[in-house]
């Protein structure tokens, strides 16, 4: 049996919540290097008995949509993040955040206006980082939650109809 109709409606559901995640992402101005952008992507998986969307990202995206805890505070949107800045997740590598800061335009300057090297305010920056955490964007969830509960009616009528032309060409 051919699910087009059910298919449809779960790449529908699919593309939406990618072009919103996108939306947010630039919206938020999280965007800075645009490969997060980029890897945003998805699968659908129509089996015989079952369907499946599967939605790609960097690994980093989980920690930017969730946030991250950090070692000494968090962020009030982080409370629920499975992520936490101790253990396994070690402080940042500072010179992570060199292209970052470039494209950014943060560059540090002394009392007479100089350019100073950028090494000490990577250090802190990581620093801060590691000790406040991440503070959760949900630029992915919210897209997500708020299409999942429209797709249900409209897989539904999609499946509806497969399961009436699938009929119509039996009988």
């Amino acid at each position: 049996m051919d699910f087009k109709r059910t298919k449809q409606a779960i790449e529908k559901f699919a593309k939406l919540v990618i072009s919103l995640s996108r939306r947010n992402l630039t919206r938020k101005d999280i965007n800075t290097s645009k490969e997060l952008y980029k890897s945003l992507d998805y699968v659908v998986n129509v089996y015989d008995k079952e369907f499946s969307v599967q939605f790609k990202m960097l690994d980093y995206g989980a920690y930017l949509d969730q946030g991250v805890h950090g070692s000494k505070s968090s962020y009030i949107k982080t409370q629920k993040s499975p992520f936490k800045y101790s253990g396994r997740f070690k402080s940042i590598p500072p010179s992570s955040l060199d292209k970052w800061m470039i494209k950014k335009g943060i560059a540090p300057r002394n009392v007479q206006g100089q350019f100073m090297d950028r090494k000490s305010l990577k250090f802190l920056i990581a620093r801060s980082i590691y000790q406040k955490g991440i503070e959760a964007t949900h630029f992915f969830t919210r897209p997500f939650e708020s299409r999942l509960e429209k797709l249900e009616p409209e897989v539904i009528e999609a499946f509806g109809l497969d399961i009436d032309e699938f009929f119509e060409l039996t009988t």
